[in-house]
């Protein structure tokens, strides 16, 4: 595995070292050691979800409050997406910027999204299998989000807007100047 950082250093773009041959293939989706010692801090991730989406589906831009707030290690398992994770870190350096990588079943890349950002995905492929790994449960209470189409933000998901398909309650979050963000 080759972990590289991104244009924002704390959100780690993971590339498996994949074995191809007659029979398929065969790659390590996570190895905890290798993956904390680049991090340099233990990672307790605690559930593994996945969801399944056509395509244009909108997922985000969702995240949790400390003291649930979660990291996120995240991956395609068919399909395409365009993977979103915005800073809401208001003391950062990198505050209120993005990054945008594709996750493919074709390319196996994974991204590691630390708490402190905003997460979402849209689907390019027909479909897509998204499985994500995280460090906190889901808290009702506690969840947030932002308004796909900030304009603040100006996120290019590279697929027209009016395709998208949207939950209704990702269609009513706030826009990141409204948002309750990281301290």
């Amino acid at each position: 595995m080759k972990f590289t950082t991104t244009e924002i250093p704390d959100i780690i773009l993971c590339k498996p070292t994949v074995f191809n041959d007659e029979r398929g293939y065969f790659f390590e989706s996570f190895k905890k050691e290798a993956f904390e010692d680049f991090i340099g801090e233990k990672v307790g991730f605690c559930q593994d979800n996945e969801a399944k989406s056509s395509k244009g589906v909108m997922r985000g831009l969702h995240y949790q409050l400390p003291p649930y707030a979660q990291a996120k290690l995240v991956r395609v398992v068919r399909g395409k997406v365009l993977d979103i994770a915005v800073d809401i870190r208001k003391k950062s350096s990198t505050f209120g910027q993005y990054v945008a990588v594709e996750l493919s079943e074709n390319n196996k890349f994974q991204l590691y999204i630390p708490a402190g950002f905003a997460h979402g995905y849209v689907v390019l492929s027909d479909e897509a299998v998204f499985s994500y790994k995280v460090t906190n449960y889901y808290n009702k209470s506690s969840e947030r989000g932002i308004l796909f189409n900030d304009k603040t933000l100006n996120i290019d998901w590279k697929f027209p807007i009016e395709q998208l398909i949207i939950s209704e309650k990702d269609k009513l979050l706030p826009p990141f100047q409204n948002a309750v963000l990281f301290e």
